[in-house]
């Protein structure tokens, strides 16, 4: 694929875009989201106001923004010898690397209220979560309406969220019952999740004026760590445990997570050492299509590899320290001899990073990170995010046809894996390339099918307008 110098003024943007992560403290548990990484997600970015003269403009009346009702997720695939260690990685240990030394979970039925006010979108995401997490976690779990409650979410705005948390999209915390409550105690032990001995109330809150897909994949990650699992953990590919933020809803994997942790075999207070001998019976119940392949062990992912990436998605870095950790994350994945999720997102991050610097480098990279998320069927949402920027690079350069195989493979992938914001952009950009063909009435039809995923994937008129604009930007003169 021919390497076209694209304009400074998306390379800008696209920078700009690539947002950071932290790596979250023990009190609060914080939950940082790389939305940008994956996708040109516009809520993390400043609205292009001015439109090329080519762009299509919006329609009088936007379509009805669509939503995702149903789908199939796919059940967990790996061994039950390799979940069972990512059981207890997820659960004993921090982000920071701090022990916890017991499992803690709810031990009564649980209700959710949410409080500070909800769209309709927001509130039928939940819904249609909470009916998963009965059906396929089997936990016993529901709205209510009254006072109190386990779980409150409470949707804050964003300016006040990320004042009081900087960098933090979306988190949850312990002990606490309202916004306000959290605020006087959040330099205090109350919300230290690692001196809880059980659960019995949490919060979340989330920003009331983000996009609604953004909304709702707070609701995915807040509601299941409030539920189960503090940690994260990069090696995962199937997971919302990870904080690479690939995956948007939970997945299989992460249901059957919930479902152990939720088994009457289990109880707060419990050790490592006696979950550890529970977990091999727990999960032949369950999951018994994951009995007799045994594999070893993803090894642990050391603090380098984490600092080095954290270091080049921190916006405020200078490019080229942010470059510099990048290579140094991919150096670290070789040397240790990884395969897989950390070693294709190390060569995305640098991509990214090297796209306004090294378009020849940032080619190369995406080319690598998609050969590695391409071998393995549970990665191919990865490959799918790496396949915007490839047809970002190829729309800029005129070559149509291929922005069309790209998107056009994407796409179905974007869907299954509820992601509107990515089916969006891979639609805009099949638009593009169909146009350059002469092909004005279907470019007509998919970029008008686009604009009801734009509109739940980005939030406002304004954001769709500019991610219209964005993809429109890259076609050459």
């Amino acid at each position: 694929m021919p390497v076209a110098t694209m304009r400074a003024g998306f390379l800008n943007r696209l920078r700009a875009c690539v947002t950071q992560t932290v790596r979250p403290s023990d009190e609060p548990r914080r939950r940082s989201r790389l939305t940008a990484l994956g996708v040109l997600v516009l809520t993390a970015c400043s609205p292009v106001t001015e439109a090329p003269s080519r762009a299509a403009p919006l329609a009088q009346t936007l379509p009805p923004m669509q939503m995702f009702t149903s789908g199939r997720v796919a059940p967990a695939a790996r061994p039950n010898s390799q979940i069972a260690q990512d059981f207890l990685d997820l659960s004993f240990r921090m982000e920071s690397g701090k022990q916890v030394q017991t499992l803690t979970r709810f031990e009564t039925p649980i209700t959710v209220r949410v409080t500070g006010g909800a769209s309709p979108a927001m509130l039928a995401d939940l819904d249609r979560l909470l009916t998963r997490l009965r059906a396929e976690a089997r936990i016993d779990i529901r709205l209510t309406a009254a006072a109190e409650a386990n779980i409150t979410i409470e949707t804050v705005p964003q300016r006040e969220l990320q004042r009081a948390v900087p960098r933090a999209a979306c988190f949850v915390v312990p002990r606490v019952t309202s916004w306000r409550d959290f605020l006087s105690q959040r330099f205090t032990s109350t919300v230290d999740w690692t001196t809880l001995t059980v659960r019995d109330r949490a919060a979340i809150f989330i920003p009331a004026d983000a996009a609604p897909q953004e909304m709702r994949d707070c609701l995915h990650e807040e509601l299941a760590q409030a539920l189960g699992p503090l940690n994260d953990l990069y090696r995962l590919p199937d997971s919302v445990f990870n904080d690479d933020n690939i995956h948007a809803v939970l997945t299989g994997f992460d249901m059957l997570l919930l479902r152990a942790y939720y088994d009457d075999s289990l109880r707060s207070g419990l050790s490592r050492t006696e979950v550890a001998a529970r977990l091999p019976a727990i999960l032949a119940r369950l999951n018994p299509r994951g009995e007799g392949r045994r594999v070893a062990a993803d090894t642990d992912t050391s603090r380098d590899w984490i600092d080095a990436v954290e270091t080049a998605l921190t916006g405020t870095g200078l490019p080229g320290t942010r470059r510099a950790a990048a290579q140094r994350a991919i150096a670290l994945g070789r040397a240790f001899g990884w395969t897989g999720p950390r070693e294709g997102f190390a060569h995305y991050a640098y991509g990214r990073l090297q796209v306004g610097n090294d378009p020849q480098a940032a080619l190369a990279a995406f080319n690598h990170a998609e050969a590695v998320y391409r071998a393995s069927p549970a990665t191919q949402i990865h490959a799918a995010h790496i396949a915007v920027q490839k047809c970002a690079f190829a729309l800029s350069s005129g070559d149509a046809p291929a922005v069309i195989a790209m998107a056009g493979a994407a796409m179905p992938v974007a869907a299954a894996h509820e992601n509107a914001a990515l089916l969006a952009t891979l639609m805009m950009m099949k638009a593009e390339a169909l146009e350059m063909q002469g092909a004005t009435v279907p470019a007509r039809q998919l970029r008008l099918d686009s604009l009801g995923w734009a509109r739940y994937g980005f939030g406002s008129d304004a954001n769709v307008q500019a991610r219209l604009n964005e993809v429109a930007g890259l076609r050459p003169f």
